[in-house]
């Protein structure tokens, strides 16, 4: 019996049918298990450990101006088939109070994917739409849609077991593990175990735009698309004007290479708030970015659950920029063309009311 058979077969054989449906990667789950028993990954671990400064002026693109060179060369990539769409709608929506975000109406009548949805079908079935969902998402989801008349193809994400600080595979007071899904780093591997994704790549597929479903002003628009071709990176990452409090990752030089970096892993004596700009989450790839060994770290995630301290492992999508070419894309925030306007909270959602009321009614 190998390692990994053997953690298994302490779970009940209910919980090992569950694991397995959402591509439960026991080794790599051992492993860090064994890490975190023998305190070797402690919450320092996730501090990054080189030389950090602010990016300059000259990291990142302009935004490009409607009947731009950007804008036409993004128009002909859709119009030939070579544009997929991907919105991220898995995770937990913990702080949504546990609800399916996506099947929420975000305006009245119409969900958060009935509006990204939306956006995508201005551009017919030109454009392959993938949903990536977790385990905490998919069944909703697909009764959510199933009369949606767009062809959605849905990728699965993977799924993991919460531990004790100890390392030990964390049970809730009714004595049922703690699942949780292991991050939006997931998409590569998501992607790449898709049928549908390799049939997209296969017939000509060539660029994939990425955002949450939070965000609904990330739409799916030609001149992004078209930034990213002329740069000639594998990787553009949309970043917006930060402002005081904003979280998330910021491009930042490491080592005097420009890359994404998550708020927590720089030390705590950087000011993480005099960044002029962070990242929205919105990303468009080379297909050939999506593989099933992306080149990912794992970092810690200390949690609670029932008031019980746990940990989690976690992997995010825009550390791919330390690891493939990538450029950054200077796109705007208000008004009706800025692309960001993210609902993290049911508040957030209360406030962006009128905003999102202009922008699609």
């Amino acid at each position: 019996m190998t390692d990994s058979e053997s953690l298994l077969a302490i779970f009940d054989e209910e919980s090992r049918e569950f694991l397995n449906k959402f591509r439960f990667d026991s080794n790599t789950f051992e492993k860090l298990r064994t890490e975190l028993e023998k305190g070797e990954f402690t919450k320092a671990r996730n501090f990054l450990q080189a030389k950090i400064e602010p990016n300059l002026p000259e990291d990142i693109m302009p935004w490009p101006e409607a009947g731009s060179e950007a804008e036409k060369k993004g128009q002909e990539a859709i119009d030939a088939g070579q544009v997929g769409a991907v919105i991220l709608n898995g995770g937990m929506a913990t702080r949504f109070g546990g609800v399916v975000k996506g099947v929420v109406e975000a305006l009245p009548g119409r969900s958060f994917l009935n509006l990204k949805l939306k956006d995508v079908g201005r551009f017919g079935d030109k454009v392959g739409i993938f949903l990536m969902n977790s385990f905490a998402t998919e069944k909703d989801t697909k009764a959510h849609l199933k009369d949606h008349p767009l062809n959605i193809h849905m990728a699965i994400q993977s799924i993991s077991v919460r531990l004790s600080p100890e390392g030990e595979p964390f049970r809730k007071e009714n004595g049922e593990l703690a699942f949780y899904a292991p991050g939006h780093g997931d998409v590569f591997t998501s992607l790449a175990a898709c049928e549908d994704f390799q049939r997209f790549k296969a017939n000509g597929g060539r660029y994939i735009f990425v955002s949450n479903v939070d965000n609904l002003a990330a739409t799916l628009c030609p001149r992004v698309i078209g930034a990213h071709i002329l740069g000639g990176k594998e990787v553009t990452a949309e970043v917006a004007p930060r402002h005081l409090g904003d979280k998330g990752g910021a491009p930042v030089r490491v080592d005097g290479r420009v890359a994404i970096v998550e708020g927590f892993r720089f030390p705590d004596d950087f000011d993480n708030d005099a960044l002029p700009v962070f990242s929205t989450n919105n990303m468009v790839m080379n297909v050939g970015v999506f593989t099933d060994k992306p080149p990912l770290t794992w970092f810690r995630a200390d949690k609670e659950v029932e008031g019980k301290p746990v940990v989690q492992f976690e992997r995010l999508m825009g550390e791919i920029t330390s690891f493939v070419e990538s450029a950054y894309l200077h796109t705007l925030r208000g008004g009706l063309e800025g692309r960001f306007l993210a609902v993290k909270t049911p508040e957030d959602l209360k406030g962006h009311q009128a905003e999102l009321s202009r922008r699609f009614e």
